[in-house]
């Protein structure tokens, strides 16, 4: 009887003492969650970035990462001044889509033309072989970028006779938008603009290129369904998944740990902005693909490892081809060697003009 009595004592106090656990534990799991809230917002949502100290921090940690050579600067100068005399002469049109979800998404259309421009004539084509002919180019920009740091591209495009549509991702410059979406919503947004592409030409011949994440949705996109008229991705410092460059961004940018962050807020992001981290891969999507592939990687990349580019080369299941530059950053390929970097990529797509 005395020990059924001790235990009948200890009883409530073992309950009490869970309850007491209980709330203090409560607490710290609401905090865990409310954080784990707040870095999705850090990184995927640019407006409440720009309302914070974060965004400057990505961006001046992202800048110490680049290759500053003199090279690099000086052939940046020398691609921009070329940029800029051309968009005196270029024609541009301003254009806009509307997502399933209701946010509108913004680009500029370049047309190549038959007019004076800067070393021409008066009437003389951009390129007399190709002036008229099908050739697109859809150019994707970066994470946190916009359209117009692609104009360079756009430039030497058009110049070899492409019609070249570079438009914001979501969130991005003038686009609406909830969150980034690492490549993986984009691939659903970027298919408007090749429903716009082929509204305005059904014979056109459409090539994919985009820079770091967009190169990522680029290659994600070539996994999928996509229409006939596409025939090649050129992809530049694209990363294997959003999810591996999250875990390694999480240490570079806030000095925190992968796990268990990282998992927590997938799928906070998965109830806030209806995507999965983890299906945002490239890697499995060109293991699917039969459309030649171009990739691009600078062998100095401090934030998308060159291993990456490898690993997405010998997954690719079509014609493919890796060019690495060494010395480059990350998407300084293009700035650290202007010539090779364009003559490899019209090599690659040199299989003829479409007429």
């Amino acid at each position: 009887m005395m020990t059924a009595d001790k235990t009948k004592t200890r009883q409530p106090k073992h309950k009490r003492i869970r309850r007491v656990l209980l709330l203090l534990l409560l607490p710290l799991f609401i905090l865990y969650w409310v954080i784990c809230y707040f870095l999705v917002s850090l990184a995927l949502v640019p407006s409440f970035m720009e309302k914070t100290e974060v965004f400057h921090t990505v961006t001046e940690v992202s800048v110490e990462a680049l290759v500053q050579t003199s090279d690099i600067k000086s052939n940046r100068a020398a691609l921009w001044a070329e940029t800029n005399e051309w968009l005196e002469h270029a024609q541009a049109e301003k254009l806009s889509v509307t997502t399933e979800d209701g946010y509108l998404l913004v680009g500029v259309l370049f047309t190549p033309q038959t007019s004076a421009s800067p070393g021409t004539d008066a009437g003389e084509p951009t390129d007399a072989s190709c002036a008229n002919s099908h050739r697109w180019v859809l150019l994707l920009h970066g994470y946190t970028g916009w359209k117009e740091e692609l104009y360079p591209v756009a430039c030497q495009y058009v110049q070899q006779g492409y019609h070249a549509l570079v438009p914001d991702m979501r969130c991005s410059g003038e686009s609406e938008g909830d969150f980034i979406g690492m490549g993986w919503t984009d691939r659903i947004d970027n298919q408007l603009w090749i429903d716009e592409i082929l509204s305005r030409d059904p014979e056109a011949q459409i090539i994919l290129q985009g820079q770091s994440m967009g190169a990522a949705c680029a290659l994600i996109m070539s996994g999928g369904e996509l229409p006939d008229q596409v025939k090649a991705v050129i992809s530049d410092c694209a990363y294997t998944d959003a999810y591996s460059m999250f875990a390694k961004q999480m240490k570079d940018w806030f000095g925190l740990p992968s796990f268990p962050l990282l998992d927590s807020m997938n799928l906070m992001l998965q109830l806030r902005g209806g995507y999965d981290l983890r299906d945002a891969s490239a890697l499995d999507a060109v293991k699917n693909t039969s459309l030649p592939v171009l990739l691009i990687h600078g062998e100095e990349d401090d934030i998308v490892p060159v291993s990456m580019a490898q690993e997405l080369y010998d997954a690719a299941g079509g014609r493919k081809e890796l060019l690495l530059i060494p010395g480059a950053g990350h998407a300084q390929a293009m700035e650290k060697e202007p010539e090779l970097y364009f003559d490899t990529i019209f090599d690659f797509l040199s299989e003829g003009c479409p007429n």
